[in-house]
């Protein structure tokens, strides 16, 4: 199994989940030109992709999935309440899973499992090929006990370090906008990350990386150096995707 991040942040999120015989894409938060573009630098096209996998309906996740969808004829999974909330347009094939479900799909065996989030009905999803399984969790402003059963004994792990709590609490942010980042609902923390991270097991955990990380209340090094504390890693072992840049295929 491998992934790939075309980008994270509040300006746009994408990921490409591929094994042997199966290519998915969770999220299409940018233009269907801007993905096409970032899909070409992982040398793979639109028409590749056997499914597009919805996490909730904000526009930094789901503006793309649409038109995507459309011009390249490409089947959209997502909750009810992701479903009726989001702009989807006229989609050919949709399904509509559970917040909490598992499904076959092809060579992947795919886990979505609910989150805390201002959203209708929010899910995040975990991957498993036979081999490794690999865990998405972002957008959710608190940890549960199912996230932490799902997440437990994963080989990757895609984790929200949003925001640095100082850097919020003093940075130039509204503070209803503070209060609604902050909440049980809005984005988990490098703290909140590093907590969630001591109460898993992580000893078959072999890539880490934190993923949409604020522009204006984090820094890459404050995530790393929390998430890295935690763990007793080397900073550098850690990953970090970024808004603006691709990040290459990753290999499990």
């Amino acid at each position: 199994m491998q992934y790939a991040i075309l980008g994270s942040g509040s300006r746009g999120n994408a990921t490409l989940v591929r094994s042997s015989n199966t290519c998915l894409l969770v999220d299409c938060g940018f233009s269907v030109k801007e993905t096409e573009s970032r899909l070409s630098k992982l040398d793979i096209s639109a028409d590749q992709i056997d499914g597009i996998l919805v996490t909730h309906e904000h526009s930094d996740h789901s503006k793309g999935v649409g038109a995507l969808s459309r011009k390249y004829d490409i089947p959209v999974w997502a909750t009810r309440g992701t479903t009726s909330a989001a702009r989807f347009g006229v989609v050919n094939d949709i399904l509509n899973l559970d917040a909490e479900t598992v499904v076959d799909f092809q060579d992947l065996r795919i886990q979505s499992y609910p989150v805390p989030h201002d959203a209708r009905e929010p899910c995040q999803y975990c991957f498993d090929d036979g081999n490794n399984r690999l865990a998405i969790l972002t957008d959710a402003g608190s940890t549960t006990p199912l996230m932490q059963q799902v997440i437990s004994g994963c080989d990757a792990l895609l984790l929200e370090c949003n925001h640095d709590s100082d850097m919020l609490w003093q940075g130039s942010y509204p503070q209803r906008l503070k209060e609604r980042v902050a909440g049980n609902f809005g984005h988990l923390s490098n703290e909140q990350a590093a907590s969630f991270l001591h109460s898993i097991d992580t000893s078959s955990l072999k890539k880490l990386l934190a993923v949409h990380l604020s522009e204006k209340n984090n820094t890459e090094a404050l995530a790393r150096y929390t998430l890295a504390e935690t763990l007793d890693c080397d900073p550098d072992w850690l990953q970090i995707a970024e808004q603006d840049e691709v990040l290459d295929w990753q290999h499990l």
